[in-house]
């Protein structure tokens, strides 16, 4: 049709043909945009956004109602809510236990004693032997130029020390005696040994009784007796 006749029809009353509708835009990659969602439609999914679940808390699965306390539907006011963890003990262990911590603190009680009784001992010898150092200085009656040895046990083990020939007699006979000093082993009379045994006897290394019977020296036996010209 050409233009001229299309103006003689508009000219008669005839309407133009309506114009094809437009389709929508399309996005990158082929698919049609959705229409604009109006107020108040619902979203797609079937599912109200921000809607609270069925325990009565946003943004998860509902546990049931619960009453303002947190206590469970259907529990009876007072009542303790059950627990989930360790099972409680019995009777029996926890007799069990206390026997085991009253066992260790007797225990603990008595090694605290011992190391008091034994620092105890400790510091009484120390003043014992104290007393005995004062008490022989200056009364020793060792010889620088003894040459006699004379050997005696002490301590589980045999010592020796040096004495004149004078005074071999005289501590075989009772009248002399050793006692022990820082490791040294001094010559004293009878009477300043009795008192050092009266003081500390751990210190009396070596006391001869002239008077003692066969049962209390079985060295006094005059088959075990050393001839005097014998020295040990």
């Amino acid at each position: 049709m050409t233009d001229s006749l299309r103006d003689q029809l508009l000219g008669l009353g005839f309407k133009p043909a309506p114009k094809p509708e437009r389709t929508p835009d399309r996005k990158p990659g082929g698919k049609p945009q959705g229409r604009p969602q109006h107020a108040g439609q619902r979203p797609a999914g079937g599912k109200h956004e921000g809607r609270p679940n069925a325990g009565g808390k946003p943004g998860g699965q509902g546990r049931g109602p619960q009453s303002q306390q947190g206590r469970p539907s259907g529990q009876p006011a007072g009542q303790p809510r059950p627990s989930h963890g360790k099972p409680a003990r019995s009777r029996e262990d926890i007799d069990l236990a206390k026997a085991y911590a009253i066992r260790a603190q007797r225990e603990k009680d008595e090694r605290i004693e011992a190391e008091r009784v034994k620092q105890e001992e400790a510091r009484l010898r120390r003043e014992a032997r104290a007393k005995v150092d004062a008490l022989i200085q200056g009364k020793t009656l060792n010889d620088a130029a003894a040459e006699v040895v004379r050997h005696f046990p002490y301590g589980g083990k045999i010592k020796r020390i040096h004495v004149t020939a004078e005074q071999l007699t005289a501590l075989n006979a009772g009248e002399l005696g050793i006692v022990q000093q820082a490791g040294r082993y001094l010559l004293v009379d009878a009477a300043l040994l009795a008192e050092v045994e009266g003081i500390f006897p751990q210190a009396v290394a070596l006391k001869v009784d002239p008077n003692a019977t066969p049962e209390e020296d079985p060295y006094a036996d005059p088959q075990y007796q050393v001839p005097d010209d014998l020295i040990w």
